[in-house]
């Protein structure tokens, strides 16, 4: 049996997604989840997804569909984009695809619609790019578009009093539904952190690949895990989302 491996937001570092996997010597054993945020922020998106396009024949891998992955799929598909997109890391990725014939625009179209919103393990182990809102779950979720740009599940988690017992009628119900669940989308740089975050029953493995922190892959079982150079040194010429 392989190890189930979490991996937090790309946002468009391909030299980071190659040593990551390299470091944490992933084999086609290994099941890989990936939280989303494949695109956007450094230069290289086409070639992350091509990366994992070609992963996917080889390993075990589930793609989660991140925030910006819906905006870049909306603008190939309709050529509709907003400013915020263009402005946080949407422009170099605009500028990517631009390049590209159209028959790679197409195939990198079907990955991006073939992204899961969310991810129910067996063991009943939640994984998500954002969050969710609904308090009886994902299964009830109106808003499907939470899954990917939610924050107020990462939000509630950080103010939770720790002496808050789970039986606690104050403590969040969408807590309790999961054993365990597992996040990225809004940067545990924003605490200070640069490794993953727990928080009650709430990891959150997305550590800032995007600005000055480095690209994380996580044993959902160990919690041991594996991290690239800070992924701005790896684009010493770029300025990701900062």
């Amino acid at each position: 049996m392989g190890r189930t491996l979490v991996i937090g937001d790309i946002h468009g570092a391909y030299k980071a997604i190659v040593q990551l996997l390299e470091r944490a010597k992933v084999t086609p054993q290994d099941h890989l989840i990936f939280l989303g945020d494949f695109v956007d922020g450094w230069g290289q998106s086409p070639e992350v997804i091509d990366y994992l396009i070609n992963l996917k024949a080889t390993h075990n891998c589930l793609f989660l569909r991140g925030n910006h992955d819906d905006l870049l799929m909306n603008w190939l598909k309709t050529g509709q984009y907003s400013e915020e997109w263009f402005n946080h890391g949407g422009r170099i990725t605009m500028e990517c695809y631009q390049a590209l014939p159209e028959d790679k625009r197409q195939l990198h179209i079907l990955f991006l619609e073939s992204l899961e919103d969310y991810y129910l393990s067996e063991d009943n182990r939640l994984f998500a790019h954002a969050g969710f809102t609904n308090l009886n779950g994902v299964k009830h979720e109106y808003f499907t578009r939470m899954f990917y740009w939610d924050r107020t599940l990462w939000e509630t988690a950080l103010a939770l009093d720790p002496q808050l017992e789970p039986t606690n009628p104050l403590y969040p119900k969408r807590f309790n539904h999961y054993n365990e669940i597992f996040i990225g989308h809004t940067p545990v740089t924003r605490i200070g952190s640069t490794t993953p975050v727990q928080k009650a029953n709430i990891w959150n493995v997305d550590t800032g690949a995007a600005f000055k922190g480095p690209l994380t892959i996580m044993d959902a079982n160990t919690k041991e895990f594996w991290q690239t150079d800070p992924v701005h040194e790896l684009y010493p010429e770029e300025k990701g989302r900062n």
